[in-house]
């Protein structure tokens, strides 16, 4: 048991990658980004059930925007778990996981009107936007810049898409 304890603890030094901040600094940025990658891929699928499942009149548009807006979304994700790693924490292991930590409503209604997508995505995009400033807040308090930099762009990313979508859901 003890050589299995001494295996384990010796797996788990080895994933510490070194890094100047500090233990604290890295154990809550860390945890801050997983969390903010369960919210992505949750986003991510949200945005994906609705471009699969658009109809009506503009289904072409709204169809095409939320493809567009679903390609972004996803290309977060990857930075988002290596930039955790590269603190020399940890970040997601699982869908399971992605369902425990994720503050990005899932919807699984059998139907969702156009408009409702739409507003329902903006709103979602609006709170993401939310926890990537919360996030670069706790980056400030610790002095990481580099992954604060890299929250500025998928905060500006995240309000076209805002943008995106109030615009495109407005009644003429």
């Amino acid at each position: 048991m003890k050589d299995e304890l001494k295996a384990a603890a010796h797996r788990a030094a080895s994933l510490k990658t070194p890094t100047s901040l500090s233990a604290d600094a890295t154990r809550d940025i860390a945890a801050a980004l997983t969390t903010l990658l369960a919210d992505v891929f949750a986003i991510y699928l949200k945005t994906k059930n609705f471009h699969w499942h658009m109809s009506g009149p503009y289904f072409r548009d709204y169809h095409l925007l939320l493809d567009d807006q679903s390609d972004q979304i996803f290309a977060m994700t990857d930075p988002i778990a290596e930039r955790a790693r590269k603190l020399g924490g940890k970040t997601l292991h699982s869908t399971g996981q992605i369902t425990r930590l994720q503050r990005i409503l899932d919807n699984d209604a059998q139907f969702v009107t156009p408009g409702d997508m739409l507003a329902e995505l903006r709103e979602d995009n609006l709170a993401l936007a939310g926890y990537m400033r919360a996030t670069h807040a706790l980056c400030d308090e610790y002095g990481d810049v580099a992954t604060a930099s890299v929250l500025e762009n998928w905060i500006d990313e995240a309000e076209q898409r805002v943008w995106f979508l109030f615009e495109s859901g407005r009644v003429a």
